[in-house]
């Protein structure tokens, strides 16, 4: 895909795209609000596993973003879905809060301690060492290794947190076993998105602001990709990566009705905001 206009649903991060912290990026609002007016079809995507769909719509409501709970799609729905289609009715260790407990419940899972077909791994705040002991001597006697998402890290008040990805690996480093990571940059977490709005890769935009997750998980879905700069991403961080995205934009404002649609772009070109 070549042009915007094509584009009848959109995928979109929330965090460095919508709200930076708890403050809305400007522009997001309205762009919620276009799309609701319009009948768009839209998912807000997030490798936090830690939170429901519930808690996010009401955080986002808190910072004037109006998502409905259904119209958000996190890495613990993701890895829910996923391992409902390999193993329904199966059973979980599970290393996570309600975001990841909730979405497996409801994916008929059964969490045990007992002999359990997985050990899945996502966010929390207190990551227990005998929790990931039991994590340890489940895997190495034959249950399968999941993590929601790959982030080594997350913010906090006091400065980073070890998240999933850096426990995810102290759990390899024990066992010799590496898991299967859902949440993005698998395309996987983008195509589960795809299903639950009934939209097609051919159709569908993807906005994030990172170009090691969002732009190639969205390049190998075969979405049209927006990269904007309200997150981590620079020039400089963008020459880093051998891909492109189909558009970098300042912010989400850029996506607003009155902002003109671009041209097709020659192969290899990429429209540097609007």
């Amino acid at each position: 895909m070549r042009t915007r206009d094509e584009v009848e649903c959109w995928l979109t991060d929330m965090d460095g795209v919508l709200v930076h912290e708890n403050t809305p990026i400007p522009g997001a609002s309205e762009l919620l609000q276009q799309w609701r007016d319009l009948g768009v079809p839209f998912l807000v995507l997030t490798n936090n596993s830690i939170f429901t769909p519930r808690d996010l719509s009401a955080r986002l409501r808190a910072s004037g973003l109006v998502v409905p709970e259904e119209a958000i799609w996190t890495s613990a729905l993701a890895t829910a879905d996923f391992l409902r289609s390999q193993m329904p009715g199966g059973s979980a260790f599970v290393i996570g809060e309600a975001g990841l407990t909730t979405a497996l419940h409801e994916a008929g899972f059964i969490m045990t301690e007992t002999d359990p077909d997985y050990v899945v791994i996502g966010e929390t705040r207190n990551y227990s060492f005998e929790a990931i002991t039991k994590a340890i001597r489940f895997i190495r006697g034959g249950a399968r290794f999941i993590a929601t998402n790959p982030d080594a890290t997350g913010p906090s008040v006091e400065g980073v947190l070890p998240a999933t990805g850096a426990i995810s690996a102290l759990i390899s480093k024990a066992t010799g076993k590496e898991p299967y990571v859902v949440g993005k940059p698998n395309p996987m977490m983008f195509r589960s998105a795809l299903n639950r709005i009934g939209a097609h890769s051919e159709n569908t935009g993807m906005i994030g602001d990172r170009m090691d997750t969002d732009v190639v998980a969205g390049i190998e879905a075969g979405l049209h990709t927006v990269l904007v700069r309200t997150g981590i991403s620079d020039d400089a961080e963008i020459e880093r990566y051998p891909f492109r995205p189909d558009e970098i934009l300042n912010s989400v404002a850029e996506l607003l009705a009155d902002h003109p649609i671009e041209a097709e772009m020659p192969e290899g070109e990429v429209t540097h905001g609007l």
